[in-house]
């Protein structure tokens, strides 16, 4: 009874996770496909997101922040150095 009980709180920590019903859902899709895949896991990794492509925006987002950190460093340098200047006057 214990394993009966430890598979229903997995079972409703699932359903309460949302994960039960995007297996689901996947499921269902792979069923109604008309055509099947070659590969069901790949079918289901493709609709679980697991090997999506990179969306461009975020690639384009990363390289922007990126961008602003190294501004950021150099704006900190050139007020230190500022800041030296004006203990000197």
């Amino acid at each position: 009874q214990a394993a009966d009980s430890k598979r229903e709180q997995f079972r409703q920590y699932l359903e309460k996770s949302g994960v039960l019903d995007m297996l689901t859902k996947v499921l269902v899709a792979l069923y109604e496909e008309p055509e099947k895949p070659d590969s069901a896991l790949d079918f289901l990794k493709q609709h679980l997101g697991a090997s999506a492509p990179e969306n461009p925006e975020i690639e384009a987002l990363r390289l922007e922040v990126a961008e602003m950190k190294e501004k950021y460093e150099a704006v900190l340098e050139e007020n230190k150095k500022l800041k030296t200047k004006v203990k000197v006057y």
